[in-house]
């Protein structure tokens, strides 16, 4: 039987497989954007939402190798987005410094009304679309 070639290519999807073991991987590589800009609660939720719901979207995302500007993006925009919708809410409902001095606990209460809303909506709008 011949040796294996530790590395081979495969013209027909352009990707290089590495020979680990038995098996060859795709030797898959991040781009330089990717490694920097870090992906956080919203990116992760989203990219939980793809893998489970849309497979076929984050298969071609992973090897085409967008898939951490794009959830990096994701992320950037739901959090501008949810800090919108909390500096409104309070706007509307007066929830401020003056109710916080003058009634700690409904203040609390209000900010975490408002938070679990303006989260709801972020959901509804980015990460599960």
């Amino acid at each position: 039987m011949s040796e294996l070639r530790e590395r081979i290519h495969d013209n027909r999807n352009g990707l290089d497989y590495v020979l680990v073991g038995d098996y060859y991987i795709p030797a898959l590589k991040l781009d330089e954007e990717e490694e920097r800009r870090p992906i956080g609660k919203w990116g992760r939720m989203h990219r939980s939402y793809l893998k489970e719901h849309r497979p076929v979207t984050y298969t071609e995302m992973l090897l085409s190798g967008r898939m951490g500007a794009y959830l990096a993006d994701v992320d950037e925009q739901a959090r501008a987005r949810y800090e919108c919708i909390v500096n409104q809410m309070k706007a509307k409902e007066r929830v401020d410094e003056e109710l916080k001095r003058s009634d700690w606990w409904l203040w609390v209460q209000s900010m975490n009304s408002i938070q679990c809303r303006a989260e709801e909506i972020v959901l509804s709008e980015i990460i599960y679309f």
